[in-house]
Order: C-alpha cells, then sequence, then structure tokens
C-alpha cells in the first residue's frame, strides 16, 4: 500500500514525469533540461520499486557524479519511504566502485581495507618509490610527467600489460618513450599493491577488470536488477564502459537522465554524443521533459535562444517551455545587464548591489564566473564590504595540522608498517603540540625492538612533547592503538579536545567539515568499520558547510546542479566568455559550442533574477561584448 508521502509526492507529478516515475522494465532515457523535475522523478521512482515490492530482497542501484547529489536523493528517497531506503544503493560512481572492490576485490588481489589516494603529491611520492626501489632512474621532472600519462592510460582503461601497445598506437612523441612509460606504470601498479592502496583512477578501472568475471556480474544483475544515472550527459569513456561491462548479456533495466544542452565535462572525457549511444546500446525509449519549473519565463527564452547556436544537438530535442506565470515572482526586471570599465569595478559594482540585500537574499544569492579570478577579486570587494562570501572549491585534504594528524593516526592504526603516512603523522602533530621526531630514528627504533611504527612515534613524542593537549592526545592515540575503545568513541574524545582549545580559522573550519562528512557517512552508510570510513573520507571533499547568509561563489562548472534565487554572472565578454582557447577554434567548433552550453548552465541557475555583466578591459586589454549577450537577446543599451 502506497504511503500518504509517497502518494501525494506522485500526485504532484506532471503527466509526463509520472510516465517515467512508473517505468517498469526496459531502459528508458530521459532528456531533462534544467528545472525539469529529475530529481523528484529520481526519487519517486526509485521509492515506488522499493514500495512495489516490499516482499521482495533486491536493491535499487542510482549512480550520480557527487555525493551532495547522493545525499540530496539519500534524503528525499528516505523521506517517501523510510522504512525501505536501506534497500537503495545511491552513490557516485567511484563511491559504487570502492563498495564492489571492497567486497570482491580479493579476486584481483585487492585487500578489502584499501587505502585510497587522491591527493597529487602523494601519488608523486608513490611513483618516485616504485621506481627507487626498482633501481630506476628518477628525477622530479620524470615523475611529473609520467604521472599524467599514467594517468591517462588509467582513465582510458588501459592496464599495465596493454600500455606500451596503446601508446606505440599513438604515433606521436609519447611513442618514443612507451617501454619508459610501461614500466613506470607496471611498477606504480606494484607498490600501490604493495601498499594495499588505489588511486582514484584505480577505482573504475579496477572494478571494471572485475565485471570481467561472469559469476560477479550476473550476482550484480541479480542484486540490483534496476539501475538509475543521473546526470548521464557527464559519463566519460571510462564510465560509460563500466555500465556497458555490467550490463552485458543483454541487462537492459536503465533508467537514465540526461541533458546534451548541460554537456559542460568535455575536459574529463564527457561527450554529447554518448547520450546517442545509450540509446542504440541499450535500446533505449526515450522521454521527454520540455518544462522548466525553475526560472521564469525571459531567463528561459534567453536560455532557448542561446542553444539554438548549437549545431550539435539531439535534432528531436522540444523547445524548452516555462513553468511559471510570468507575473509570480520577486523581480519585476528578471534579466539586467551591467558594463563596467575594468574587472576592478566589474567586483566592486556587483559587490555594492549585493551589499543592498538583505541577510537572508545574500544566502540565496550566487556569483559565478568561467573562472576563478574574476571570483576571488569579487570576493575581496565582499568581504571590504563587510559580506562573508565564499568561493566554492573542493578540497582534497583537511587545512589544519591538527586534523591532519588525526586522520594519519587512523591511517596508521589501518596500516601499521606504513613509512610515509607515520612521517606524515609525526610532521604534523609537532606543528602543533611539540614533541619533534625524526621519522628515520623512530623507524629504525621500531625495526630494533620489533614494534609498531606508531607505538615507536608515541614513546618517542611522549618524551619530548609539552604537557596539557600533547599528553592527552597521546594517551587517545593508544587507545586507539589497544583497540580498547571504538574508534568512533575516542575520534570524538580528539575531537572534543580540540574544540576546547582556542582555534585557528583552519582549524575550526575543518571541525566543521569532518562533523559534516561523518553526519553524511552515518546517514547514507550507517555505522562503518574504521577501513571504510578512511575510504568514505578520501573521497569526500573536505570543505565546510557555509554559514547562513553567505554568498556564494563559484565556477560554472562548479555550480552545476544548484539553483539560487539571485545570479549574478560575471565576465560576459569575448575571450572570457567565450574563453579565448575556443574563439580561436572557430564558429561550429566543439569547443565553442562548449563555452555555450556552459553559459545555458549559468543562467539557467537562477530561479528569480540573473543579472549579467562585463568589464570592457580585462588586465588591461580591451575586450568586445560576449556574443552569448546577443545570441540570448539581452538589450545592451
Amino acid at each position: 500500500m502506497t504511503t500518504q508521502v509517497l502518494g501525494t509526492a506522485f500526485d504532484e507529478l506532471t503527466d509526463i514525469q509520472r510516465t517515467a516515475a512508473e517505468w517498469s522494465e526496459g531502459a528508458l532515457l530521459v532528456l531533462a533540461g534544467p528545472g525539469s523535475g529529475k530529481t523528484r522523478v529520481l526519487t519517486c521512482r526509485i521509492a515506488r520499486l522499493l514500495e512495489s515490492s516490499m516482499d521482495q530482497h533486491f536493491r535499487v542501484l542510482a549512480l550520480t557524479f557527487t555525493n551532495r547529489a547522493a545525499n540530496e536523493m539519500s534524503s528525499r528517497v528516505d523521506t517517501l519511504t523510510p522504512n525501505l531506503h536501506g534497500r537503495a544503493n545511491i552513490c557516485t560512481f567511484h563511491g559504487f566502485c570502492a563498495q564492489i572492490l571492497r567486497q570482491h576485490g580479493v579476486h584481483l588481489a585487492i585487500k578489502p581495507d584499501f587505502s585510497i589516494y587522491s591527493q597529487i603529491e602523494d601519488r608523486r611520492g608513490i611513483l618516485k618509490d616504485a621506481l627507487v626501489r626498482n633501481g630506476q632512474h628518477e628525477s622530479a621532472t620524470s615523475v611529473q610527467w609520467l604521472l599524467p600519462t599514467i594517468d591517462l592510460l588509467k582513465a582510458q582503461l588501459v592496464e599495465p600489460k596493454d600500455a606500451r601497445e596503446r601508446i606505440e598506437a599513438t604515433n606521436g612523441d609519447l611513442a618514443m618513450n612507451a617501454e619508459v612509460v610501461a614500466q613506470a606504470y607496471q611498477l606504480y601498479e606494484q607498490e600501490l599493491r604493495r601498499i594495499n592502496a588505489l588511486d582514484f583512477h584505480s577505482l573504475i578501472l579496477e572494478a571494471n577488470r572485475l565485471f570481467g568475471y561472469p559469476a560477479l556480474k550476473r550476482h550484480i544483475q541479480g542484486s540490483y536488477p534496476y539501475w538509475l544515472i543521473d546526470e548521464f550527459q557527464d559519463t566519460n569513456g571510462a564510465q560509460y564502459k563500466l555500465l556497458r561491462t555490467m550490463a552485458a548479456d543483454g541487462f537492459r533495466n536503465v533508467f537514465a537522465v540526461a541533458d546534451d544542452d548541460q554537456t559542460i565535462f568535455e575536459w574529463n572525457g564527457a561527450n554529447a554524443r554518448r547520450i546517442r549511444d545509450f540509446v542504440a546500446d541499450f535500446d533505449s525509449k526515450t522521454i521527454q521533459f520540455p518544462t522548466n519549473f525553475r526560472c521564469p519565463p525571459s531567463i528561459v527564452e534567453a536560455a532557448n535562444r542561446l542553444v539554438l547556436y548549437n549545431s550539435n544537438r539531439i535534432r528531436e530535442k522540444l523547445q524548452t517551455s516555462s513553468g511559471r506565470d510570468a507575473s509570480q515572482g520577486l523581480y519585476r526586471e528578471r534579466i539586467v545587464y551591467r558594463e563596467f570599465e575594468s574587472e576592478i569595478q566589474e567586483a566592486a559594482g556587483i559587490a555594492g548591489e549585493i551589499k543592498n540585500l538583505d541577510h537572508d537574499a545574500r544566502g540565496r544569492t550566487a556569483v559565478l564566473a568561467r573562472n576563478t579570478a574574476l571570483l576571488e577579486s569579487t570576493s575581496g570587494a565582499l568581504r571590504q564590504n563587510g559580506i562573508p562570501a565564499a568561493i566554492a572549491k573542493r578540497r582534497d585534504d583537511f587545512l589544519s595540522p591538527q586534523m591532519r594528524w588525526l586522520v594519519a593516526c587512523l591511517r596508521q592504526v589501518q596500516r601499521p608498517m606504513d613509512v610515509r603516512n607515520i612521517s606524515l603523522l609525526a610532521d604534523t602533530f609537532a606543528r602543533f603540540a611539540g614533541g619533534a621526531v625524526d621519522p628515520d630514528d623512530l623507524i629504525a627504533r621500531a625495526d630494533t625492538q620489533g614494534v609498531t611504527y606508531l607505538a615507536a612515534w608515541m614513546h618517542s613524542a611522549g618524551e619530548t612533547a609539552a604537557p596539557g593537549i600533547s599528553q592527552s592526545l597521546l594517551g587517545l592515540t593508544e587507545q586507539l592503538v589497544s583497540g580498547s575503545k571504538d574508534h568512533r568513541a575516542t575520534v570524538n574524545q580528539v575531537l572534543n579536545q580540540f574544540e576546547s582549545q582556542d582555534q585557528d580559522a583552519a582549524l575550526n573550519d575543518d571541525l566543521k567539515a569532518w562533523r559534516k562528512i561523518e553526519r553524511e557517512i552515518r546517514e547514507t552508510r550507517g555505522p562503518v568499520p574504521l577501513d571504510q570510513f578512511l575510504q568514505e573520507l578520501d573521497m569526500r571533499s573536505k570543505e565546510s558547510a557555509v554559514a547562513p547568509g553567505t554568498v556564494y561563489l563559484a565556477t560554472i562548472h562548479g555550480a552545476k546542479g544548484r539553483e539560487f534565487e539571485t545570479v549574478y554572472l560575471m565576465g560576459m565578454a569575448e575571450e572570457i566568455l567565450p574563453s579565448w582557447h575556443s574563439i580561436k577554434k572557430g564558429d561550429g567548433s566543439a569547443e565553442l559550442e562548449e563555452e555555450r552550453r556552459a553559459c545555458f548552465v549559468a543562467i539557467t541557475r537562477a530561479r528569480e533574477r540573473l543579472v549579467l555583466s562585463r568589464a570592457r578591459s580585462y588586465q588591461g586589454w580591451a575586450k568586445a561584448p560576449s556574443r552569448f549577450l546577443a545570441e540570448m537577446g539581452v538589450d545592451m543599451l
């Protein structure tokens, strides 16, 4: 029996949305533009599948591209079907691959408690160690060009045994070094295996290898008979190949939501043609959501005009209409154009306008730009006006030595003989608590005495660390090592110690970020063992939630998937948006069309008001108005 909440949610769907949400068997492509209710349909479909099968034990798999999107979908499904949420596995592609490798990676000699290395410096260090360990010549220069090449091979799902052949087939300058790259790649992978680690690209590569086992593939298809893919246009070649490998032997229950007009990650391998590939490869039916319920009619009209200049669109695509009444809303002028003399004046002008908004309205406002430099200038101008502002950036590590030390402690508990990590642990502790320890000395002591590196460090730091919090933290570390207490309880004691002390901005920010991540993992994965917690931590960005009333600043790519009451889009000038590189490629080029799609994504983030601005010069160079302004029909007089 359908719950009242789920019944109400279905009643609020349009006819075409309900058709998609009630889709049963076979592949379906949903072409859903901005503000068309795709997340509502995805979550209603998941909830319906779960509730109509209460006496069954299968799970529903939903894949997306950010943990933020996965958390939002999980929360909605939990609201619709609170007792069945555990049967929905909603996660990112990389998160799903990590799960599969934890459960079945032993077939590839991958232990379940593997670490995930995402930071470039760590990975360079691993490659350097691999080369030195095997008597190979290494230098900073060689590592810096070898690692990106290895990453490229992994992104194409090329294994070390096939690397030389693939490189030689390129016939470029790299082909001359095919043997060097192939050997370095092999050594790098061996070193990762030796320390029981994977890098970020390995997750997709190894999962794809794993699904080469027919029994595992059948197991996944049986356990997850329904798959949903959010933002399908963002899939790169490796992710799509993984999907094809998983669905081999005729599996077709794949529900993909996509919008070719929002394909803005071609630099990461995304391509609008993959939508057509999906229809052909999965024999998919297609449904379109042509109504934008987010933006007022004037913004929808401008977006329609803009994107029609792109020739590489799905021909059958319906023109989007607004589901909003033109007379409804907060602002009479929905699209406003501003022009300034320089980028400094542009930033100051935007900050001056935002200053006139009240506290709550500022928190519903975003400033978007094609590049970070413009955002930094605007952030400075906002702060000069006493307005809190935050530039959205992914952060793969914590900023404070305290939190980096805590993570290093947890990792050392998992990997007692990790030489690289114990050096980081000793260094970060010394930076905030004293007790400097030479890593080489403690490693020698550990080897001589037959104890772990962490035990040797605790003994050495205990002799030199200052009293007070230092000694208290050492005592809590000993609890982690002994396993006498659950790691969550001990970690909370450490966090409480940090929170009880005077905090600088970095530690305060990190503490908020940790609490946020910890809460998200608990809500989506439940209580997890330490090894899984660390894997989840490695895959999540470490920035903290912003305070209410904070103006959100982001690149266009960083703002995708979000919406705001008011959007300021800066830098609407030739060689800024569109970029100089895309203009050089010429009209009709893939690069220029992607820039136009980026502009389309930016303007459709606005729920009420869109402010477009440009400067007549940037860094002293005169710039013409962006061609996109004329294409949208913006009055520049």
